[in-house]
């Protein structure tokens, strides 16, 4: 069975979805914030860990907790 991938409200995640930031976020080695309401579309799936996707925000691809997104549309 393969681990399924929920945004803040619980709404499940796929692959190709997009998401909308419910909270700044310090990015680690880019030297940036992702802010609060930021889009990011394309979503992929980390396989292994279900509390985690990943994203392109400012160009850069980033990890990012589940708990921190909401499914946008």
């Amino acid at each position: 069975e393969a681990t399924q991938h929920r945004d803040c409200n619980g709404a499940q995640l796929e692959a190709g979805d997009t998401v909308t930031l419910t909270k700044d976020l310090n990015v680690k080695g880019a030297n940036f914030t992702a802010k609060r309401g930021t889009a990011v579309r394309g979503i992929s799936l980390v396989a292994d860990n279900p509390e985690q996707i990943e994203g392109r925000v400012n160009g850069q691809q980033i990890v990012i907790l589940t708990r921190f997104v909401k499914k946008s549309g």
